[in-house]
């Protein structure tokens, strides 16, 4: 019984029930935010390391669900297309999931909340941040090697991608196939990283394959909604969303 509510008592392993629920909720409508949302609103109530593990199978199953949606073909090209980024995230967070346990969460929080809250607000308040064509290999890597170093050390990894999709103005379906893949195949190396580090137990692994059925199931009731929100909406909505998450991480960090 331990295992399957990961220690907490009912209460807190209900209430991260619900917070995984909502999560997929968002996942299913933005295509992102699923461990953002997951790992603020556990910090709370739940050790921050335990938290970051225990998303890892929520994010595989959901993310699989979302690449694989238009069948394999179409992930397949977008693994071509978004290759460096991939490249730089997966060896970024095999090196920082060995250091996660050493790094304060307040670090660590600090650093992910502060540029993504600056971006998400400048962008809301209607000033164009793009990435010019000839520059859009040489974003990947530093997205994806940014988006490895805080995934690692923070659990989230989403973020610094979503900002480089939107910046290089990514249709809303493309954009949502992409996300899936590199969230998925993250996830993959993110668990790879923790069970090396040590810090994947089995009673964490346990935990993380019961939060992943309110995930699920958040996720398609996302998904039913996102045919009721348009290319505008889902970017704009995007853009709240990554501002909300920020200032909480940030509230998180200071408090």
């Amino acid at each position: 019984m331990q295992a399957l509510t990961g220690g907490l008592d009912p209460a807190a392993f209900a209430l991260a029930l619900a917070i995984t629920l909502f999560a997929g909720v968002m996942k299913g409508i933005v295509g992102f935010a699923l461990p953002l949302i997951m790992v603020a609103g556990f910090a709370g109530f739940m050790p921050h390391k335990l938290a970051i593990v225990a998303i890892l199978l929520p994010i595989l199953v959901t993310n699989a669900q979302q690449a694989l949606r238009d069948g394999p073909g179409p992930m397949k090209l977008a693994m071509r297309d978004y290759a460096r980024l991939l490249a730089a995230m997966v060896v970024m967070l095999l090196v920082s999931t060995q250091l996660v346990r050493f790094v304060p969460e307040r670090a660590a929080l600090l650093v992910l909340a502060i540029p993504i809250t600056l971006y998400a607000a400048i962008q809301l308040a209607g000033v164009p941040l793009t990435v010019p064509l000839h520059h859009r290999n040489r974003a990947q890597w530093i997205s994806g090697a940014v988006a490895g170093l805080y995934g690692g050390l923070s659990g989230v990894w989403g973020p610094p991608i979503v900002v480089y999709l939107l910046s290089a103005g990514t249709e809303k379906r493309a954009m949502l196939r992409a996300q899936g893949m590199l969230f998925l195949l993250g996830g993959a190396v993110a668990m790879a990283g923790h069970w090396i580090a040590g810090t994947l137990t089995w009673q964490a692994f346990v935990f993380s394959a019961v939060l992943t059925v309110p995930a699920v199931l958040g996720t398609r009731i996302g998904d039913r909604l996102l045919d009721y929100v348009d290319q505008a909406q889902f970017r704009r909505f995007s853009q709240l969303l990554l501002v909300v998450a920020g200032l909480n991480l940030l509230r998180q960090a200071v408090l």
